[in-house]
C-alpha cells in the first residue's frame, strides 16, 4: 500500500498527457534543456580566467603608469 506501482505511474502519465498535450510537454522539456545549458555556460564563464587586460584596476598605489603622465621639466642650462 505504501509503494508506488507501475500502474499508478502509467495513470499519472496519461492524466498529464491529457491535461497538457504532447506539444506543450515537449515545449516545456525544450525550455528546461535550454535552461540547463544556459546554467552550465554561466558556470563555465565564471571559471575561465580573465585574459582581457582592459579589466585591470588602475589607480593610486598601482605600479602601472598613468596614460596622461608627463616627464618632469629639465632645466634649459645644465651647467647652471
Amino acid at each position: 500500500m505504501g509503494q508506488i506501482g507501475i500502474w499508478q505511474i502509467v495513470i499519472v502519465a496519461i492524466v498529464i498527457l491529457v491535461l497538457f498535450g504532447r506539444g506543450r510537454i515537449s515545449e516545456m522539456m525544450g525550455d528546461f534543456g535550454k535552461g540547463v545549458s544556459s546554467f552550465k555556460k554561466g558556470l563555465n564563464d565564471d571559471e575561465k580566467p580573465a585574459d582581457d587586460t582592459s579589466a585591470r584596476i588602475t589607480g593610486p598605489g598601482v605600479d602601472t603608469p598613468a596614460v596622461n603622465e608627463t616627464k618632469p621639466a629639465e632645466p634649459a642650462d645644465k651647467n647652471a
